[in-house]
């Protein structure tokens, strides 16, 4: 298994760049794992394919406004961070530019970003560096992490070249707990009367969180595949989420999880049960921890029975993950057929659902 496997050649015309108005009125491209089919539907079309009884699980995460911008305390030299994730109150992981300048013991003194409310001044949050490590992260202290919503920025991938008018349409519309670096974008797609028609259908919505981090914007370079590190994120699985897991596993239900965030921390729980069964352990307890699974083709998925998710990046691991759901070949012939058909690609762009 080589990298370039998970290449393909997308018309920079289909990554959208703006989302769709209402949300659940983008396109819909079902995919069945057994045969192959596939299907060209709306994303109100999904409740067409779900069963009274079928658990769905979604990625709670919040993004913060993790984009900040400042200058240099000693230089004045402009300076971009992005927060990627809280170690500890007033620490942070993140990255930064002029990544090789930003050495420890640089401070920074932030600046409130375009559009900031009249109440947010510039000085009023600093940053110093504390840590630059070889991987290109920095840890830094921010002296008033309280003025981040403020000072900071929703942070666009980079393939998205138009600003957003609305931050909140870079959230779930059952966005809870902040923390992440970027949306869990297959959760985009829904709205609250959708969700409301799910469940009167009898599909039982379940919420978990993982904090989206520096995998996101961090291709995986090599050629080997199995020597990317991949960085850990933090993710928690409630009582109410345990329950409900467990007892549609015992009667047999389906468990479709809402994106590849969501699919992590899924199989990271049953990868965990699977590792610790010759102690007796046979259910989904109450966790939080550091999600560390890099799910490759060969992965063997153990919660996880369907999906909803958005179309990846060449060379990506999320592009591999969903390769290891439905195989290699299968999914880059999908790709090519939703290329042709138009479908919009990535964080702004259509879905997919595969069962």
């Amino acid at each position: 298994m080589r990298t370039s496997d998970f290449a393909y050649h997308l018309p920079p015309e289909l990554i959208a760049q703006t989302p769709v108005e209402p949300r659940d009125s983008s396109r819909l491209l079902v995919l069945r794992r057994a045969t192959g089919q596939l299907e060209h539907r709306q994303f109100t079309n999904l409740v067409e394919y779900l069963r009274p009884g079928d658990v769905m699980v979604f990625n709670q995460s919040r993004v913060i406004p993790a984009r900040l911008h400042g200058r240099r305390k000693d230089t004045g030299g402009p300076v971009e961070l992005l927060l990627l994730r809280r170690e500890e109150p007033g620490i942070w992981l993140a990255l930064g530019k002029p990544g090789r300048r930003l050495r420890p013991g640089a401070c920074i003194v932030l600046e409130p970003a375009a559009g900031a409310p009249a109440t947010v001044t510039s000085g009023g949050m600093e940053a110093e560096v504390l840590e630059a490590s070889e991987d290109g992260t920095l840890k830094v202290r921010l002296s008033r992490e309280e003025l981040v919503d403020g000072l900071g920025q929703v942070p666009l991938p980079p393939y998205i070249h138009q600003p957003l008018a609305d931050r909140e349409r870079y959230q779930t519309v059952y966005a809870r707990h902040a923390g992440s670096a970027a949306a869990p974008t297959a959760g985009l797609h829904f709205t609250l009367p959708l969700l409301r028609r799910l469940e009167e259908h009898g599909v039982l919505p379940v919420f978990v969180t993982l904090h989206v981090g520096l995998d996101t914007f961090r291709p995986v370079r090599g050629e080997n595949p199995a020597e990317h590190k991949i960085h850990t994120e933090f993710y928690e699985v409630d009582a109410q989420a345990a329950t409900a897991l467990n007892r549609a596993r015992q009667e047999g239900r389906r468990v479709i999880a809402v994106g590849t965030t969501s699919v992590r921390v899924l199989e990271q729980i049953g990868d965990d049960i699977f590792q610790a069964g010759q102690e007796g352990r046979s259910g989904v307890l109450p966790v939080q921890g550091q999600a560390r699974l890099f799910i490759l083709p060969g992965h063997q998925f153990r919660l996880v029975d369907a999906m909803i998710t958005n179309f990846h990046l060449p060379r990506s691991t999320l592009l591999m993950l969903v390769s290891a759901f439905a195989g290699r070949e299968v999914v880059l012939q999908t790709y090519q057929e939703a290329m042709a058909r138009s479908y919009r690609f990535y964080s702004f762009g259509d879905a997919m659902l595969i069962i």
